[in-house]
């Protein structure tokens, strides 16, 4: 036996003005009373053709009546019963910032229900075109396509969310199209450039250790402030990675998981990384491996590092990388025959270094390999 049609889905009636009028049954209220979806058309033909678009687009969807809220409170509510707890402080303070700065003054007073792509896709042509804050001088008020780009990942996320919680019968920003990221290429340091940056960072007692460490294992920044004396294992020579540390909008910090589940793993150590570890701990006063200089019961600010790292870099006329270019595949397999190189820099230390490096790898010139390096021997012997 067919199911009975709720009382007035699919009514079709002319108004006074001359334009046709339809409705269906999308959902019920609490109270059991229909929620109802209006189409309008200039003629009757015009009307059942987008009747029958509307009917199979709520097939089997049954909304609430909290469809009605507009695109701004599903937001607010998406972002403190859906995301609170769920992902780290500051990523949740830069999706509060881009509801607030970028999504809410444009689609923020709608009812989210009634939001298509067309108005989604609207909004990012209008963000590309004028949504930056802030005048740039070189791309005025225009807004990069990676803050687009991210403005339209968490944007999906949350409808599709409202998709299940039976606010709205599909995602609507399926279907629009978002200009891919243009990131500018890495900017990495050369053979010439990685020993002037050793040397210096050599000639600092604070930051040595940190950087050395850095470049040799190429962790994110969040992943090497968070390294604790429990992670590193003296006699293997290895370290466990199990937390990042980052910077709240006050300046606190948050211990955290690291950036994704595959963040969690132990990488083997060269000997110079491990020895230099090794007699780090025999002066330790902290359970972090890289403490905060002033306060070293806490770990150190990954913004400090970042700040120490620029200054190193214009004090030595390097050019002002990013941080995360040290961890690009040249520095790190590089480092690895410099970190013998860098051992000369502590002849009280390491008295024989350069006698054992000198000589013993060849890096690769231009033109013979897509690779930017190639080692011509094993490179285990000397790490």
């Amino acid at each position: 036996m067919a199911k009975r049609r709720p009382s007035g889905d699919g009514m079709v009636r002319k108004k006074e003005d001359g334009r046709w009028e339809g409705r269906i049954v999308v959902g019920h209220k609490a109270n059991g009373a229909p929620i109802f979806r209006y189409v309008y058309g200039r003629t009757q033909k015009e009307l059942l053709s987008k009747l029958h678009q509307s009917i199979e687009t709520y097939q089997d969807v049954e909304l609430t009546e909290d469809s009605r809220m507009t695109l701004g409170e599903w937001l607010d509510r998406w972002l403190d019963e859906y995301k609170a707890g769920t992902i780290r402080h500051s990523t949740m303070y830069g999706y509060r910032q881009y509801a607030r700065l970028y999504i809410k003054p444009i689609l923020g007073d709608k009812v989210i229900s009634r939001i298509t792509s067309t108005d989604i896709q609207r909004m990012y042509t209008k963000l590309k075109r004028e949504g930056r804050i802030h005048e740039h001088p070189e791309y005025g008020y225009q807004l990069s396509d990676a803050m687009l780009s991210r403005i339209h990942a968490m944007l999906h996320q949350a409808m599709k969310d409202a998709v299940g919680a039976h606010l709205i019968a599909k995602n609507p920003t399926e279907g629009t199209v978002v200009p891919k990221p243009n990131y500018r290429p890495k900017q990495i340091l050369n053979e010439e450039q990685l020993d002037t940056f050793m040397a210096a960072i050599e000639q600092d007692e604070v930051w040595r250790d940190f950087f050395f460490t850095e470049l040799t294992t190429g962790l994110r920044r969040g992943e090497i402030c968070g390294l604790r004396w429990e992670d590193f294992d003296e006699a293997e020579g290895t370290l466990k990675v199990n937390r990042s540390v980052s910077t709240r909008k006050a300046g606190s910090l948050e211990v955290g998981e690291t950036k994704t589940n595959k963040g969690h793993r132990s990488i083997s150590l060269p000997d110079s990384t491990a020895q230099r570890l090794r007699e780090r701990k025999k002066t330790a006063i902290s359970d972090w491996i890289f403490p905060n200089p002033l306060h070293p019961e806490e770990a150190v600010n990954p913004g400090y590092a970042y700040n120490r790292m620029k200054t190193i870099l214009k004090n030595t006329g390097l050019p002002s990388i990013r941080f995360h270019d040290l961890r690009h595949p040249y520095v790190k397999h590089t480092t690895k025959i410099f970190s013998l190189r860098s051992m000369a820099f502590q002849a009280q230390a390491y008295p024989d270094a350069r006698r054992k490096t000198r000589g013993a790898c060849q890096l690769h010139r231009g033109g013979q390999s897509q690779s930017p390096v190639r080692p011509l021997c094993n490179r285990k012997r000397f790490s």
